[in-house]
C-alpha cells in the first residue's frame, strides 16, 4: 500500500495546477461579501487542537449569532452546554481555531481560520442573550484567513437534496446511545422514555 509522505509525492499524486480563482478567494479579513454569509449562517463547526488532539464541535444559533466586529474581528457566543469544554481547553493551550459556516440550502460554505481567546465580559456576554440567557462566554477570534468553498462537497453528499431527509432507519437514536453508554458503566436507563422526554427537556435546557 503506497502512502503519501512527502511533499514531493503529495504532489506528484496532485500534478494539476491550483485554480487561480481558489487563490483569488482566500483574504485576510472579512469583507463585506464575506460579512453576508456571516451573518446568514445559523450554524458552524469549530475546530481547536490541545493536548487531548484535534476537536470539532458544533455551534448554532438563529442567523446573525456570530457577530463581525471588524474586518479582522468575529465573536461567537457560548452556550450551556455539556460542561466537557474541549473546545475552550483546547483554546486556552492554542489559540490557534479553523471554522466552517453553513447555510441550509445553500452549497457553498465560509471558512475562516485565526486565533481565538474567551472573554467573559458581563455586558458583552448580555448583548448575546437569547431568551433572556446571557452567553457563558464569548469567543473572540482574530481573523488570519478566509476562504470561500465551492460547492462541491455538499453536491457530492446531497446534504441539502430533499430525498436526503429524515432519519435514517438504522441510526441509533439518542436514547439507545444513551442507553449503550449507561450500561457500560452499570447504569439502568430506558431508552425508549428517554427519546420520548427528549423534546421537553430540550426545551428546557437548550438556553
Amino acid at each position: 500500500m503506497q502512502t503519501i509522505n512527502s511533499k514531493q509525492i503529495l504532489e506528484q499524486v496532485y500534478s494539476a495546477e491550483v485554480g487561480e480563482r481558489s487563490l483569488w478567494k482566500e483574504i485576510d479579513h472579512v469583507n463585506d461579501l464575506y460579512r453576508s454569509f456571516i451573518e446568514a449562517a445559523p450554524f458552524l463547526i469549530l475546530a481547536s487542537y490541545g493536548d487531548n488532539g484535534v476537536d470539532c464541535s458544533p455551534r448554532g444559533d438563529p442567523p446573525g449569532f456570530v457577530r463581525v466586529v471588524s474586518p479582522k474581528c468575529i465573536q461567537i457566543p457560548d452556550r450551556k452546554g455539556n460542561n466537557r469544554l474541549d473546545s475552550m481547553r483546547n483554546i486556552l493551550q492554542n489559540p490557534s481555531v479553523g471554522i466552517i459556516f453553513l447555510i441550509p440550502n445553500v452549497s457553498e460554505t465560509l471558512r475562516i481560520s485565526g486565533r481565538a481567546e474567551i472573554l467573559v465580559d458581563k455586558d458583552l456576554c448580555e448583548s448575546f442573550a437569547v431568551s433572556g440567557k446571557p452567553a457563558s462566554s464569548v469567543l473572540s477570534i482574530q481573523v488570519d484567513k478566509v476562504y470561500y468553498q465551492c460547492q462541491k462537497a455538499l453536491a457530492r453528499s446531497r446534504l441539502w437534496n430533499p430525498e436526503s431527509s429524515g432519519r435514517p432507519p438504522q441510526l441509533p437514536t439518542a436514547g439507545e446511545l444513551a442507553q449503550h453508554f449507561s450500561a457500560q458503566h452499570g447504569v439502568e436507563m430506558d431508552a425508549e422514555a428517554y427519546d420520548e422526554s427528549y423534546a421537553d427537556q430540550l426545551k428546557k435546557t437548550i438556553y
